[in-house]
């Protein structure tokens, strides 16, 4: 019995231990998890028919290039990754690097220990699989996202407007947004399922932006028989009118902040009007409105008058009255500083076991200008590498080198005296065959790679030449200016050896200066990109923002990568140069003291 009770836990537990991938076909999923602290901080819980907007761009979503054409691969699925939900995409721009898309969320995702949706994509043989009318609640008669494509209801009512002279604007707050100018306007003429009835209530939401005071502007007007109902803006706040049988009106306490998205939405509910302004409640009216099943406008009063200024976005219409949680919850979730989604890391089937490091999870947000800044750094960290290791060789082979010849150089001072005397006293040599002229002519190849070898040759030679004009005269003193002109001769030859072993040093002063200043240019550039994205977006959260500045900081790392290990390198062949150079100088000093003492 123990046994079986301890596999049956085990079998229990194998489908929370484990996350199948959905379906082969797809590449590539993410997770989008609902912040369930941010939602009990404000007092909020998700709404059993709730919608999420999913926000997809630069910072948080790097692969737009492998989507197929027009989005027809994404899936959303419920956190089980087997039940695929409604969902619609509101705009789609690969070149941008831009995603909207409306879900609706599983009814069962409040009570969920890890409220969270996945999106799958990658697929270029999958269909489409949107739903528009689908994705809304039956109660949802009505709304419009306001897309350069046309301004259509999206729901299955397809209660769309009868006349628009508005005109379509980018940098909405959800995309593009209706544009008012003060004298257009939006009829939606009556339909059997556009209905906003006194019995079961009635909500509009919109999202309105003004840049200027406004004289009784109307944002939505509509009638019945005997009843009216009319949300404005007089000046700069909020205002409602209601005329049924007897006029009652109200304003909200606070102003709207120009030039910002305010979300204002106005419920009836048994006998009450309710104005909500970002989803807070701002004033009410205890008044009990008839049907309204006349034409509805927008942006203006039915006469055309009392015009709008500014910009709509996202206009919804429900038939029911929604409560305070379900518009408190769309003014934060569809908001300009949303921040109640949290975007996990895109995922492969075959990165599903191992995971994925966070470096690797920053070099997929990189930018493409990021990349080619990136690519310049690494050419010059190839060659920067191949500069020090080519010349750490060279100056290792030459310190080799000259420390033998003046090994070889030393023993020959030792004998000189000696074997002068002795070889003068033979008298079968003359003065270039002294030992301290001797220039280690059958020795020669094995000190090719000295620089005091190359000094000390052109020395004897230079040295040699000015003793044969003295021959005549069996003199071999030499003037003091002959013996400077044989040290100008050496100190030529020193600087040339010097320019030898300083070259492509430059390359490393390059890298070390220039490096960080690239990566820091990539960071800025990338940075720039990052918040571009979130503007056009309107998505403002942490989550928004950390993936693409860790890509536009791999830049910089970058740049630090290829600058500090050239300091090092840099300062050790300096080091090493100088050593050589100081040996060159005392050996011409030596050398030329020692011929002026034989021939001055």
């Amino acid at each position: 019995m123990k046994r079986c009770g301890f596999l049956l836990m085990i079998l229990m537990l194998v489908p929370s231990m484990a996350s199948a991938w959905w379906n082969a076909d797809w590449g590539y999923k993410k997770k989008i998890s609902i912040d369930v602290q941010k939602l009990k901080q404000d007092g909020m819980t998700i709404p059993a028919s709730g919608y999420a907007l999913i926000r997809l761009h630069t910072g948080n979503f790097t692969f737009f290039a492998d989507l197929a054409d027009k989005g027809k691969d994404m899936r959303i699925l419920a956190a089980d990754e087997a039940t695929p939900l409604k969902f619609y995409i509101e705009k789609l721009d690969v070149v941008n690097e831009l995603a909207l898309l409306w879900v609706k969320l599983p009814a069962d995702i409040a009570t969920a220990t890890d409220p969270a949706i996945w999106l799958y994509y990658g697929n270029e043989t999958a269909v489409d699989a949107q739903d528009a009318k689908g994705a809304f609640d039956v109660n949802q008669v009505l709304s419009y996202p306001f897309s350069a494509a046309g301004v259509k209801d999206v729901t299955a009512y397809g209660n769309n407007p009868g006349v628009m002279t508005s005109t379509i604007g980018e940098g909405g707050l959800i995309g593009d947004a209706a544009v008012f100018n003060g004298s257009q306007i939006i009829h939606i003429p009556a339909t059997p399922s556009f209905q906003m009835s006194a019995e079961t209530g009635w909500t509009v939401s919109t999202w309105v932006k003004i840049d200027q005071a406004q004289t009784n502007s109307v944002v939505f007007q509509r009638t019945g028989p005997g009843s009216s109902v009319t949300l404005s803006i007089w000046g700069e706040t909020p205002y409602v009118e209601v005329d049924a049988g007897s006029k009652q009106e109200f304003k909200a306490p606070m102003p709207l902040a120009m030039g910002s998205w305010h979300h204002l939405a106005l419920i009836a509910n048994f006998g009450t009007l309710v104005l909500y302004v970002d989803g807070v409640s701002v004033g009410s009216l205890g008044v009990a409105t008839r049907d309204l099943s006349a034409e509805m406008t927008v942006g203006a009063d039915a006469a055309g008058a009392r015009g709008l200024t500014g910009s709509l976005d996202q206009l919804s219409i429900y038939k029911v009255a929604l409560d305070a949680n379900a518009i408190k919850f769309d003014a934060q979730m569809q908001g300009v500083s949303s921040a109640l989604l949290t975007y996990g890391e895109d995922t492969t089937p075959d990165s599903e076991e191992g995971g994925e490091s966070l470096i690797m999870g920053s070099l997929k947000n990189v930018t493409t200008d990021g990349w080619v800044i990136i690519g310049i750094l690494g050419v010059m960290f190839v060659v920067s590498w191949m500069v020090m290791i080519v010349k750490a060789i060279v100056l290792n082979r030459v310190h080799s080198e000259n420390k033998k010849f003046e090994q070889a150089y030393s023993q020959l001072d030792t004998q000189d005296i000696d074997k002068l005397n002795s070889e003068e006293a033979e008298g079968d040599h003359d003065f270039d065959e002294s030992p301290l002229l001797l220039s280690f002519t059958s020795k020669h190849g094995a000190f090719t790679g000295s620089t005091i070898y190359r000094i000390y040759h052109v020395g004897v030679e230079e040295m040699n030449r000015r003793l044969k004009k003295a021959e005549s005269s069996n003199d071999q003193v030499l003037s003091a200016q002959a013996m400077n002109a044989v040290r100008a001769t050496m100190d030529a030859v020193v600087i040339r050896e010097l320019q030898k072993l300083n070259s492509q040093m430059v390359l490393l002063t390059i890298a070390i200066s220039g490096g960080p200043f690239l990566g820091l240019l990539g960071t800025v550039i990338g940075v720039m990109i990052t918040f571009a994205a979130i503007a056009v977006s309107g998505e403002v959260n942490v989550n928004a923002i950390a993936p693409g500045i860790a890509g536009a900081l791999t830049a910089t790392v970058a740049g630090l990568i290829v600058a500090i290990p050239c300091l090092f390198g840099y300062n050790y062949l300096g080091g090493r140069i100088k050593e050589i150079t100081a040996d060159m100088h005392v050996f011409v000093d030596e050398f030329v003291a020692k011929l002026a003492e034989q021939h001055t």
